[in-house]
């Protein structure tokens, strides 16, 4: 078998192991089933869930068998880790339409056949018939409140001014039995997450080896930050999500693209397929020509690939560059509202411009010219772009067939003044 803790350490994911010789050992004799928990608190993934994901890809490339546990259960109650505040109860119904969408997209990373096939089980399958003074007496009484206050995710929450409900606490012994009963069912031995799960995969491990009397081993990943301490995919606008209902392709592009050089090696590493020296040889080249961003620009387009298609992908890096500085021919009415979402628009008819428009009245309708004749001194001296081309002087009238997409064209004045025609 291949060394997957080797490939894991040098692309960045390992932060703590439970038994690295074992874990080492194991994974090198067999094909070994895995799994990692998803609270459906949403009805998509976000790229902070990539972590996982990319890890599930390395560990099935490799030969093994990731399993998705999806928290149907356990997402009525929410984990408290690394949470400063109780989350709100979700319905049963909004947990079942969460899930269905999620498990569209892990179906999206993941091999569902073949000999190292991941599979997707719903941990309501085995809580739903469970009694509360059947898991008291099977399960809680193999819990000591001292191990489980000196947890780092319950003693966290403890001592912050929110506190901890009886109902998070207890949500540690829900993650064990999952543990436990993937143990015993499905004969899984490993359990990775983020690293605010090692005191829930530690408790797992420690009720198998009271109660099973087997071995089991625990593999955490780093909680990913940007090198400005910001945690992976806030940003202002909020989460970046895989859904592009939720996060547009361009947007989710544009994220990346904006990836700090600090931040570049990292995550080429973590959040792509690509080799280690092939992004070594990357890093090096964008060490010499920061400024042309090429390290970023791959970043985003193996990452945009990966989760939307290499279709779109190339879509929006078309997009991105025609943005900057290119031509916006051809792009679809789609891409141009996604380009310029806060752009002044103004709609034509669309006989007038099958007839011919002059360019100084289009201007002046666009609010771009306060006259005609301010209108033609700009256009003398090149001030003004139809789809980012530069309008000639002797330009008297623009067409349907200056529109860049099928119903749209971009005017610009100067630098920075914009407005979306639309042909209607």
């Amino acid at each position: 078998m291949t060394d997957i803790y080797q490939i894991l350490s040098e692309r960045g994911f390992v932060q703590d192991c439970t038994d690295t010789e074992g874990f080492r050992e194991l994974t090198g004799r067999k094909s070994v089933r895995l799994y990692c928990g998803f609270d459906p608190t949403s009805d998509s993934l976000t790229i902070g869930n990539m972590v996982c994901l990319m890890a599930f890809m390395h560990f099935q490339r490799a030969g093994h068998r990731p399993v998705v546990v999806m928290g149907g259960a356990t997402g009525m109650i929410g984990d408290p880790s690394g949470k400063s505040a109780e989350r709100n109860l979700q319905t049963t119904e909004q947990v079942a339409l969460n899930m269905a969408a999620q498990r569209r997209q892990f179906e999206h990373f993941l091999d569902f056949d073949g000999d190292a096939a991941a599979a997707i089980v719903d941990n309501m399958d085995w809580f739903r018939e469970v009694g509360f003074i059947e898991f008291l007496r099977d399960t809680g009484k193999h819990f000591r409140i001292g191990e489980m206050l000196g947890k780092e995710s319950v003693r966290a929450r403890i001592d912050s001014d929110a506190g901890i409900s009886f109902t998070e606490f207890s949500y540690m012994l829900l993650q064990a039995q999952d543990f436990r009963h993937l143990r015993e069912t499905m004969d899984c031995e490993v359990q990775v997450g983020g690293a605010d799960q090692w005191g829930n995969i530690t408790a797992g491990i420690e009720l198998i080896r009271r109660t099973l009397r087997k071995p089991a081993y625990g593999l955490t990943f780093p909680l990913i930050t940007t090198s400005t301490g910001e945690k992976l995919g806030k940003t202002a606008e909020g989460a970046v999500y895989l859904s592009p209902a939720k996060t547009p392709v361009y947007e989710f592009y544009q994220y990346w693209i904006r990836v700090e050089d600090r931040d570049v090696d990292r995550f080429l590493k973590l959040f792509t397929l690509l080799p280690v020296a092939e992004i070594d040889d990357l890093v090096a080249a964008h060490a010499q020509s920061p400024d042309k961003r090429d390290a970023q620009k791959r970043l985003a387009f193996e990452v945009t690939a990966m989760v939307h298609g290499s279709e779109e992908a190339r879509k929006a890096r078309d997009a991105a560059e025609a943005l900057f500085g290119g031509s916006l021919k051809d792009l679809s009415d789609a891409r141009l509202r996604e380009l310029f979402p806060d752009v002044p628009s103004v709609a034509i008819a669309r006989g007038d411009l099958d007839a011919g428009i002059s360019t100084f009245d289009l201007f002046v309708t666009a609010k771009l010219s306060g006259s005609k004749s301010e209108a033609r001194k700009t256009l003398a001296q090149g001030g003004f772009y139809i789809n980012n081309e530069p309008v000639g002087a002797d330009k008297r009238t623009v067409t349907a067939a200056d529109l860049a997409s099928d119903s749209m064209m971009i005017l610009r004045a100067g630098k920075k003044r914009y407005c979306l025609v639309r042909a209607e």
